[in-house]
């Protein structure tokens, strides 16, 4: 709609709509939140937890009408999903960008109820974000170096605590959780620094996944396995939907069956651990020869065993 404007006005424009409308429902959040801890009545924290998961899907919502607003967006979805939009999900997603989180709103906001992240630590501080996410009661996950954790110990099995206990508060209302596995955004530097065995995508990192699954596995009807790509926008899609020159956006949604074989105790437990990684590389491999056939690429996928042996050697190591 704006697409006759310079691309410098859009990208004022659109970074302006996009601060007011975080700041406008992180805000609300935030003083129903508190509200919250100071009236700790069951029947008052449901209430203001469904209210502020509203607040939530107008924050989704208002993301999609600045992308629509900045873009003309050419959509190539292949959908291979039935959703319950008042059922509990968990998508897992491959991680380009921070237009990853719009775009998947964009997608689910009338089909799932209000999505929650695992996000990093350091996005407590960030302002409007932080506060509205411990809001909403999102997880927030450390990350620490295997030397870090070889100084200190006592801080090895945090993030198992952090997601226990996030769990444990999702399981009171119909909730849609986001896990980009692979704990940070693909780029090709990254890729080849962690030996990604995958042409697409960083190694999965299969522990956040897996306590999700058994902290809320009975209550998630399905996983939602979601592909995206960004076509010509391949290095700073964010940039491009700002200054709105996101052309293509594709997409690929399948559904994963929850069977009793994927919970179980990932800490304690090392071949369901050894069992549930391998399962996880060959839903990455699927994925990784989807986005091969998005982008069109010339590249043989790697042989299944390799590369599942390969992906789960690396997922062990980071974990």
């Amino acid at each position: 709609m704006l697409s006759f404007l310079p691309g410098p006005l859009i990208a004022l424009l659109s970074i302006t709509l996009t601060i007011l409308n975080l700041a406008l429902w992180s805000l609300l959040i935030t003083v129903f939140s508190l509200v919250k801890l100071l009236l700790p009545l069951p029947a008052w924290r449901l209430a203001c937890s469904r209210l502020n998961n509203r607040f939530m899907q107008g924050w989704l919502h208002g993301n999609a009408l600045v992308l629509r607003l900045a873009n003309r967006v050419q959509w190539e979805i292949v959908d291979n999903s039935r959703l319950n939009p008042q059922g509990w999900h968990l998508i897992v997603c491959n991680h380009l960008s921070w237009t990853d989180i719009v775009i998947l709103g964009d997608l689910f906001r009338r089909r799932l109820p209000a999505p929650k992240f695992f996000l990093k630590y350091e996005l407590l501080y960030v302002p409007f974000v932080g506060l509205a996410c411990w809001g909403l009661d999102m997880p927030f996950m450390r990350r620490y170096s295997r030397e870090y954790l070889l100084k200190h110990p006592e801080l090895r099995g945090k993030d198992v605590e952090t997601t226990r206990a996030a769990c444990t508060k999702f399981a009171h209302l119909p909730t849609t959780v986001i896990n980009f596995v692979e704990g940070t955004r693909f780029t090709t530097d990254k890729a080849r620094q962690s030996r990604s065995p995958f042409n697409h995508l960083m190694p999965p990192k299969a522990a956040g996944l897996s306590l999700a699954l058994a902290g809320l596995g009975e209550q998630f009807e399905k996983i939602v396995n979601v592909t995206l790509d960004y076509p010509d926008s391949p290095d700073r899609p964010f940039r491009d939907l700002l200054f709105g020159r996101m052309r293509r956006i594709r997409v690929r949604i399948d559904e994963i069956a929850i069977t009793p074989e994927l919970r179980g105790n990932y800490v304690t437990d090392k071949q369901f651990k050894r069992q549930f990684q391998l399962w996880l590389n060959d839903v990455w491999l699927q994925k990784d020869q989807h986005l091969a056939q998005m982008k069109g690429a010339t590249t043989q996928p790697l042989a299944s065993s390799s590369a599942t042996r390969a992906a789960s050697a690396a997922s062990s190591s980071s974990e």
